[in-house]
């Protein structure tokens, strides 16, 4: 695997679009990394209630859960980005050039539309519980509208990320799947 760097993130050149996915999809992983650091400081204030001063939660685990799955959600576009995901490219590495330019369209034309589906109905789960006024069952009753809107968004920043992936291909600014010609 000579020349194949699974950290090395995806490139961007001059392309100003590239560069603004990009920068959109940093500013998420950061949001995505502060909202980590959020649930684990309320897990640690969590404990300290509880054991400490003996007292009950209210809030705090239906927040922990509701942060740690919209970090993963948000931080997609992150992670798709630096190429972070798993990545299985013992066909791509086995295919010269050519093959491997139309199996990268291939896979991103698939991906984009796997995703663009998940946005479209993450996107009408957030407006239908934003519609209905939905709260949560707990004593905190949070407005569910405010975590769900991590699906529309998380999903909309990957979709765009994943568009920016197949142009920067498609321009020749990125190798197919990272990886130099053999």
């Amino acid at each position: 695997m000579a020349g194949h760097s699974s950290a090395v993130a995806a490139h961007a050149g001059n392309n100003p679009f590239l560069r603004l996915v990009a920068a959109i999809s940093t500013l998420a992983g950061w949001c995505s990394a502060a909202m980590i650091v959020a649930a684990v400081a309320i897990t640690c204030q969590m404990i300290f209630v509880r054991f400490v001063l003996n007292g009950s939660t209210v809030w705090q685990t239906e927040a922990v859960i509701y942060l740690v799955i919209a970090a993963t959600l948000i931080g997609l576009p992150y992670v798709q980005r630096l190429r972070g995901h798993v990545n299985v490219d013992l066909v791509p590495l086995a295919l010269k050039p050519r093959p491997r330019f139309f199996l990268a369209i291939l896979t991103s034309t698939l991906s984009i539309t796997i995703v663009g589906v998940m946005f479209y109905y993450g996107f009408d789960y957030w407006h239908f519980a934003w519609e209905r006024g939905w709260r949560s069952d707990t004593v905190w009753g949070v407005r569910l509208w405010i975590p769900y809107l991590s699906l529309p968004i998380g999903f909309g920043l990957l979709l765009l990320q994943l568009i920016a992936d197949l142009v920067a291909v498609l321009t020749g600014i990125d190798r197919p799947f990272g990886l130099e010609d053999a």
